[in-house]
């Protein structure tokens, strides 16, 4: 489970450091794609092997499912970190999410996002009031 808001920042490689809380569980290579909200997706090895599986099974004649899997498939890149802990985000994928160097990277339970830290900022502004005047159970049952 990944929590937290931690704020890496890009080098002129294009390289930044995984938060050090995880590291060690994310040493044998990650999987980032684009994210809904134009933030990016680092999905574990075994995380994305799951989702995989699970888009296999979704019937391949729904339209929805061809357009998402072609988008999330198509932008995904393995990285293995290197020995300080670092990844590589490819030119395309940081373009996408419109990070240049200051970034933030979330956990959000089964995976981490990283954000442009002003697109954060602002996505973050806009959902604190609906997140604490929430009326009902956004998981009824669970929350």
């Amino acid at each position: 489970m990944f929590l937290g808001t931690h704020a890496p920042k890009l080098d002129d490689k294009g390289r930044m450091f995984l938060p050090a809380k995880y590291r060690d569980e994310l040493s044998g290579g990650v999987v980032i794609t684009k994210g809904q909200e134009r933030c990016l997706y680092v999905f574990p090895v075994d995380e994305f092997t799951r989702i995989t599986e699970a888009l296999r099974t979704a019937p391949v004649t729904a339209k929805a499912v061809r357009d998402y899997s072609r988008v999330f498939f198509a932008s995904a890149s393995d990285e293995i970190p290197d020995k300080q802990g670092r990844i590589t985000v490819p030119p395309a994928l940081r373009s996408y999410a419109g990070l240049q160097r200051d970034c933030v990277v979330i956990g959000a339970n089964t995976r981490l996002e990283i954000w442009d830290t002003e697109a954060w900022e602002t996505y973050l502004a806009g959902q604190e009031d609906s997140f604490a005047d929430a009326a009902e159970e956004v998981l009824p049952g669970i929350l």
